[in-house]
This record gives C-alpha cells, structure tokens and sequence, in this order.
C-alpha cells in the first residue's frame, strides 16, 4: 500500500482549508486562533518532556488532547457549528469544569506566593509558565472567531489559571526556591 505525502500543495496559494469545509487565508482569524492553541500544546510536550513527574505528565498529557477539541471548534466556521461534537469537537461546561476542579486540588498542595512570581525555579514550571502566556495570547485570538455559545473563550481562561497553578506546584515540589539575587548595575561592577 502507498503511502499518502505529507504535503498536498493545496496550501501553496496561501489559503488553508477548515474543518467541514470552506477555504480561507492563513493569516485569516481561524488559523491564527487554533494556530496559537497549537503552539500552547506544543509547549505543554515540552513540560511533559522534560519532567520525570508521572502525575504532571497525565495532567499535561489530558490537555494536550483537549487542545484538539479547542483546535476543532476554532477551525470550524460558524455555519457549520452544528457538525460539532461535544467533548470531540466541541468545547463543553464539563471541560471547564474539570480545569477547574484541578486548580482546586493542585492549589491545596502548597503554599501560596507571597510576592510576584520569576519563572524558572523548576524546568518544567518555566515551560508551564510559558504555555500560561501562549494560552493567554490563545483566549485573544479566540475571541475573534469563538463568540457566544462557545465555550473556547472560558475554558482558554481557566487554562491559563491552571497552568499557572500547575507551575507553581511543581516548583513546590522541587525544593526550597533559590535565594534572591540582587542585580547589579555592570557599570557599578567596574568600579
């Protein structure tokens, strides 16, 4: 049996088609949006990756199938919103409320920040905290093309709080935070 390219060349002319249908621009409003979640997922591999973490890897790797289903919904015109599926295609209440029940339980694990928080005491946290920060620039994008009923809007929202939550747990988890360093001017180095 062939085996299909991985290119058609149907993109060449700078369009991109959706999902059940209909052919837009690649800089248009549907590709940016589900364009942004897919960079949010990519980065949350890299948090699975490069933690050692069972529990963290199953968390990150619920969201990353998740993204999907918000992929899905963005890439899907509004007229044809009605193909959706709930939970395959379609973002659904239960989804939020999942992320938020996770919040829940990761919150009561440690200690909240008593000052503004500087990624990067943890690997993985920072990577997290970098897809916080994507999945922010994700809900922006979304607003364009996921206006009511969806609930693309709401569960990007939480997203960010979880992954925000989720980087601070597993900086928890790595052990008493580094002291703090004053900066120091290079010029005042020098003298």
């Amino acid at each position: 049996m062939a085996r299909d390219r991985i290119y058609t060349r149907t993109g060449d002319d700078g369009t991109t088609g959706l999902f059940y249908g209909g052919r837009v621009r690649k800089d248009s409003e549907h590709p940016t949006a589900y364009g942004t979640v897919d960079e949010v997922q990519a980065v949350l591999g890299l948090a699975r990756a490069t933690s050692d973490d069972a529990e963290l890897s199953e968390l990150v790797l619920v969201l990353e199938r998740d993204l999907w289903v918000v992929m899905a919904e963005l890439a899907t015109k509004p007229a044809n919103r009605a193909k959706l599926k709930p939970g395959t295609s379609l973002v659904t209440v239960e989804m939020v409320e999942r992320l938020e029940r996770t919040i829940d339980d990761l919150d009561s694990r440690f200690a909240p920040p008593t000052e503004f928080v500087v990624p990067g005491e943890a690997l993985a946290g920072a990577w997290l905290d970098l897809a916080r920060t994507v999945a922010r620039r994700a809900e922006r994008d979304a607003l364009a093309v996921a206006g009511p009923p969806s609930h693309v809007g709401v569960y990007l929202n939480r997203l960010s709080d979880l992954l925000w939550t989720m980087a601070r747990w597993q900086e928890s988890r790595s052990g008493p935070s580094r002291p703090s360093r004053s900066i120091v001017n290079p010029e005042e180095q020098q003298q």
